[in-house]
């Protein structure tokens, strides 16, 4: 199959400014990201697809060629990971260049490993829409709601007495999407209905999206760098 790796990284964002090329543990945040992916194919099957120069600069000094600056239109908030993922592919299209397999490789997700893509890849034949990487979820035990008298109300756990006997629930981690394009350009993301599950552990599933994600991953970083030597 040929397979084009994504890496969605637009220049805004609010809640930790410059994230993706903000320096963790010594290097930018997506250099992590672009390590997987370099482990998985060769520079010329990487796309990191983004809206600002200062990233495009920071990749390319990576020794990653940047085949495109994303127009601000995909850039914004309303922007969908749909019409980013279909303007890489007419990219490449427009160059003759046709993929079966896009990997979407978000940069928020650095201790997601290459065996892991490689794991979750093994699962994929043409009959799905998606593999998603997920991690185990306990929040069915505890989400609740108020009812019409004011007083919380379990959503999910009505009846278990104990977590291990709910059935078992599942988050996205955002950390793998491989997706199939023909059904893709056919369904778009939101109607993909045939996904299978890619189970990664808590620690690999970490996605940086707040100060204190940040703190929790440079401190695991760390740990293992002082681990090793």
């Amino acid at each position: 199959m040929n397979i084009l790796y994504v890496i969605p990284a637009r220049g805004g964002s609010k809640g930790i400014p410059h994230k993706n090329i903000k320096p963790l543990n010594g290097k930018p945040l997506i250099y992590y990201t672009i390590d997987v992916a370099r482990q998985l194919t060769t520079d010329d099957h990487i796309c990191v697809s983004t809206d600002d120069d200062e990233i495009i600069d920071v990749v390319e000094k990576y020794g990653l060629k940047v085949p495109f600056k994303r127009p601000h239109s995909l850039a914004t908030d309303t922007a969908t990971t749909n019409d980013v993922l279909l303007h890489a592919l007419n990219f490449y299209e427009s160059k003759d260049i046709v993929y079966d397999l896009v990997i979407l490789l978000q940069p928020t997700s650095p201790l997601r490993k290459a065996i892991h893509v490689e794991e979750a890849l093994s699962l994929y034949t043409d009959s799905l829409d998606m593999i998603v990487s997920v991690k185990e979820s306990h929040a069915a035990s505890l989400i609740c709601k108020e009812n019409e008298d004011g007083f919380l109300e379990f959503c999910y756990n009505h009846t278990a007495l104990r977590r291990q006997e709910l059935s078992s629930y599942y988050e996205y981690n955002g950390a793998i999407y491989i997706i199939n394009i023909k059904r893709l350009k056919e369904k778009s993301l939101r109607g993909f209905t045939i996904k299978m599950k890619y189970v990664m552990d808590g620690i690999s599933s970490i996605d940086i999206d707040t100060p204190l994600d940040w703190i929790l991953v440079e401190t695991i970083l760390n740990r293992s760098k002082s681990t090793i030597h």
